[in-house]
């Protein structure tokens, strides 16, 4: 099988999911110590010991028991959380994710497409891009983000409504159409909406069905005059 590297103007192209994320790069915090470190520490405790004085083989090897149930409960942690990632797939999620170029901290929401581990690091796949699951802030219920994204354009709509004040009976079309879309939300979809929303859509209607009740009113009187008129010139041709 052969092994392909992508070349761009005579560089090679990195394509791992640490270098295509587009979350900033997570580093280790410089306080903690992995079962490298703790390695590495043992190993320069045997090699710089006094050799007058060295080191009891008790106390090495109760530090290699350490070492070794330091490795065994990093590897079950790390089995865990790659068994927590895997269950994330077609999950909607929310990621707080800071760019790697800018610096700023954006919210991305999505449903998680597959989870990819990589060099020891776990990759969500959202909206065909990847992100690391460092970014996770929140498993949500599809039928909750279904819900929260109506109410956001729900909210949106109404805000752009002309007011009571300047409303017309020409914008009785948009304003049905959304209490219309309003009324067929379940219970749990209208939770999300807000009242002030619901209140105006409904100072709306109202102040609608008045704007055109008072043109049935004048058209009502304009017919009334012209039967008046046509009959004064009825009674004039008479006599």
């Amino acid at each position: 099988m052969a092994i392909t590297q992508l070349v761009k103007d005579g560089v090679l192209v990195d394509a791992s999911a640490s270098a295509t994320s587009l979350s900033t790069s997570k580093t280790a915090d410089s306080n903690s110590l992995d079962k490298d470190a703790f390695l590495q520490l043992l190993v320069a405790q045997m090699k710089y010991q006094d050799p007058l004085e060295p080191t009891d083989n008790t106390q090495y090897i109760s530090q290699l028991a350490t070492f070794s149930q330091l490795e065994a409960t990093q590897n079950v942690q790390s089995s865990l959380s790659a068994m927590e990632a895997n269950d994330l797939v077609g999950k909607q999620v929310i990621l707080k994710v800071t760019s790697s170029v800018t610096g700023e901290t954006s919210y991305v929401s999505g449903r998680v497409d597959y989870v990819l581990h990589e060099n020891g690091e776990t990759y969500l796949s959202v909206n065909d891009a990847l992100y690391s699951i460092e970014d996770l802030d929140t498993v949500a219920d599809s039928d909750y983000m279904d819900a929260v994204t109506f109410a956001k354009s729900f909210n949106s709509a109404v805000r752009d409504l002309p007011s009571v004040d300047n409303v017309a009976a020409s914008d009785e079309e948009k304003v049905t159409t959304l209490y219309t879309a309003y009324q067929s939300l379940t219970d749990y979809q209208k939770q999300f909406v807000a009242e002030d929303d619901v209140k105006k859509l409904e100072s709306l209607i109202a102040k609608i069905a008045l704007l055109k009740a008072a043109e049935g009113n004048q058209g009502e009187g304009s017919e009334t005059e012209a039967g008046a008129e046509a009959g004064a010139d009825t009674g004039a041709q008479a006599e």
